[in-house]
């Protein structure tokens, strides 16, 4: 085994789940770990972990396209939503760096969600704290929702690329129905999010009722009965919600 790859191997973390990343693996050209180490934050990209094919012809290379949803991608053109993506990061980045709860233009009960929610990343005291991506997803489903409306042209790029996505992917029986993906980790806590989110949600519309933009019931969908059972913590009642609410109370 080439020594960079076993320095890879004894070391693959780089950076804690609490704080945005700031160290990375440098990779090569086929997406394997060299022994350099970047300080810098690993941007989107799509990376296939498939071993580089054998030469082909280049008809045969013009029908390889990276298909990411329904029709999205064409042998004419690629859908390759990382560079937006990037983008997106940076401006949630900027607003993150508001000092003031007023510089975010967002309602008042999203800003002491957002107070409370930074709160408890930034405590190691306590035994239960959101990780950054996290935090990260449920930003920037705020940030979309609440600020890009308000941001003007900065803004309006993302709405605009968003609702392009949704006609191009239009599924039959659900035309009207606006879809924006959070893609995490394995591991990474996507019940968090969801619950996150939830909250967010229903504690806006319950200030403000006749609101349109907001949401008063939300609807699981799980592959099967296991992940199902999974996401019964997203019940306020549900013993083992009501056991970790109780152990971040006296934390």
């Amino acid at each position: 085994m080439p020594a960079a790859a076993q320095t890879f191997f004894e070391q693959p973390i780089l950076n804690s789940p609490y704080r945005k990343p700031s160290r990375q693996w440098e990779l090569d050209l086929q997406g394997r770990p060299t022994d350099r180490i970047l300080d810098t934050r690993r941007r989107a990209e799509l990376i296939s972990a498939i071993p580089a094919p054998k030469k082909r012809s280049r008809a045969e290379q013009a029908e390889m396209v990276y298909e990411a949803g329904h029709g999205l991608s064409t042998d004419v053109q690629e859908s390759n939503p990382t560079p937006i993506i990037n983008e997106l990061r940076q401006e949630i980045e900027t607003w993150r760096s508001l000092p003031t709860p007023e510089q975010w233009r967002v309602s008042p009960v999203t800003a002491n969600l957002l107070r409370h929610w930074r709160a408890l990343q930034q405590d190691a005291s306590r035994p239960i704290r959101p990780f950054f991506c996290q935090l990260e997803a449920v930003e920037t489903a705020i940030w979309l929702a609440e600020v890009a409306p308000k941001a003007g042209g900065r803004g309006r790029r993302f709405l605009d690329w968003l609702s392009e996505a949704n006609a191009s992917a239009t599924t039959p029986g659900a035309p009207d129905l606006f879809r924006v993906a959070l893609k995490l980790a394995t591991g990474a806590g996507k019940t968090t999010v969801m619950a996150m989110l939830i909250a967010w949600q229903a504690i806006n519309i319950a200030r403000s009722r006749n609101s349109k933009l907001l949401s008063r019931s939300f609807l699981r969908i799980a592959p099967g009965i296991t992940i199902r059972d999974r996401l019964r913590v997203l019940l306020p009642n549900d013993p083992d919600m009501v056991r970790r609410i109780n152990c971040d109370k006296h934390s």
